[in-house]
């Protein structure tokens, strides 16, 4: 295959410098500003002091109310009108079958990472709870209202998985130990298995080994960036963030030795300046560790550091969604594969009838994560919209259409003989 861009691409997919691909060098974050001593820590939600009064949803007023774990958590708008609590629809999807909830402070994420609408230098801007993450807005809601919904109808219940999502905050270990707790004391983790997103920088060993004696399922470990150094750039001391990627293999690998295979894995970001070798090589380590990966589509999140980057080239994501899935799923090996002198995929090892046949199938490009009921390649956490807007979708959150796939065999430059790409037959823009 080429690593071209085919003539008429789809708009909008070209990385930094016009190239097909986010090269290192132009995928630097901004440098974090100062944060006024008044405004840190939350301490504009702790001096309104304004008292919570069920569903919260962001209104961006500063006048957030006094919301903390575990009696409040965050979830996505997705999720929220899956619940019931919000009203809305997602474009071509019923919603989502995965229940993130993500743990909540007025002191926020005390972490920076570069990529990320939560990170800690948006205190001045936005107060925690009203920050969008992954492009949409996250209500707040009574984690005992939470449970009570789900646990209503449990055998009906639309979610098949529950994900706590952890952040970077002293109380974190221990609150998503009782929202855990909570949880599994009225909903059997049988029923709805429990993954956890783990924030490694505050967690040991013992953490780890208590969340599996509780009833966790899956643990993941957010590792985002594909190298050490475009870790330490974007989520480490080039941001002045406290992540460390040693630290955060350690705990991976504890991870591996509690939950054991094919019960562990690490998310990983595409487009932040690594090599398509670079991340389909950590798709084949994390393969042989026993785990998993799951992988997001780099996108200029508003209000991040990297908010003025373009996002991953869709040919880039769709060479290394194909990659990563023939290694995942398909037992092949990254060394069956051939890269060019860019690091991007121009063989991926396998006859061309095999190739086909995993495109037109289309799972390899849906929305990867912690498995659900249909399938062990289809993920539970399909993310409607996370890291695309609906009319250029990056991680389809539904089973592909017979155009999805022309578009993708368009943006990888493999349509078939005689088939003809028409670039309207994407869908209209859906605002969330």
């Amino acid at each position: 295959m080429t690593c071209l861009k085919p003539e008429g691409a789809v708009p909008g997919t070209a990385g930094a410098g016009g190239l097909d691909f986010n090269a290192y060098e132009q995928m630097a974050p901004r440098a974090p500003a100062a944060i006024p001593a008044a405004l840190r820590n939350g301490a504009r939600v702790k001096h309104n002091n304004i008292a919570p009064e069920g569903v919260y949803f962001p209104k961006y007023n500063m006048l957030t109310p006094h919301m903390r774990s575990p009696d409040y958590v965050q979830m996505s708008t997705a999720a929220a009108i899956t619940l019931g609590l919000v009203p809305g629809r997602m474009h071509r999807c019923s919603c989502t079958r995965c229940l993130n909830l993500l743990l909540t402070y007025p002191e926020g994420c005390r972490a920076n990472c570069a990529y990320c609408g939560l990170a800690r230098h948006r205190e001045a801007e936005r107060d925690y709870a009203d920050r969008n993450f992954i492009r949409v807005d996250w209500p707040a809601a009574p984690m005992e209202e939470v449970v009570d919904i789900v646990a209503r109808d449990v055998a009906g219940s639309p979610f098949h998985r529950m994900c706590i999502s952890m952040i970077t905050h002293p109380r974190s270990d221990a609150d998503a130990v009782t929202v855990l707790k909570q949880w599994t004391e009225r909903i059997d983790p049988a029923a709805i298995p429990i993954s956890i997103l783990s924030n490694p920088t505050t967690m040991n060993r013992s953490d780890v080994q208590r969340m599996r004696d509780m009833g966790a399922d899956i643990f993941t470990v957010a590792l985002d960036a594909a190298t050490p150094e475009i870790f330490d750039r974007t989520r480490g001391k080039g941001v002045q963030s406290p992540h460390n990627w040693k630290k955060y293999w350690e705990i991976l690998m504890d991870a591996r030795e509690v939950f054991g295979p094919q019960k562990f894995g690490a998310h990983i970001i595409v487009g932040m300046g690594e090599t398509e070798h670079d991340v389909l090589n950590l798709v084949q380590r994390l393969v042989d560790l026993g785990g998993h990966s799951h992988m997001f589509c780099f996108f200029p999140e508003k209000g991040s550091l990297m908010d003025h980057l373009p996002a991953t080239p869709r040919d880039q994501w769709r060479r290394v969604q194909l990659g990563r899935y023939l290694i995942d799923y398909c037992g092949v090996r990254v060394d069956h594969m051939r890269f060019d002198d860019m690091g991007r995929v121009v063989d991926f090892g396998i006859p061309k009838a095999e190739l086909d046949a995993t495109i037109d199938a289309g799972i390899a490009f849906r929305t990867s994560g912690c498995p659900g009921k249909f399938a062990d390649d289809i993920s539970a956490c399909d993310r409607p919209y996370g890291d695309s807007p609906p009319s250029n979708i990056a991680s389809y959150p539904f089973p592909l259409a017979a155009a999805d796939i022309r578009r993708v065999r368009h943006q990888l430059g493999l349509e078939q003989p005689g088939e003809h790409y028409v670039a309207d037959e994407e869908f209209e823009e859906f605002g969330q």
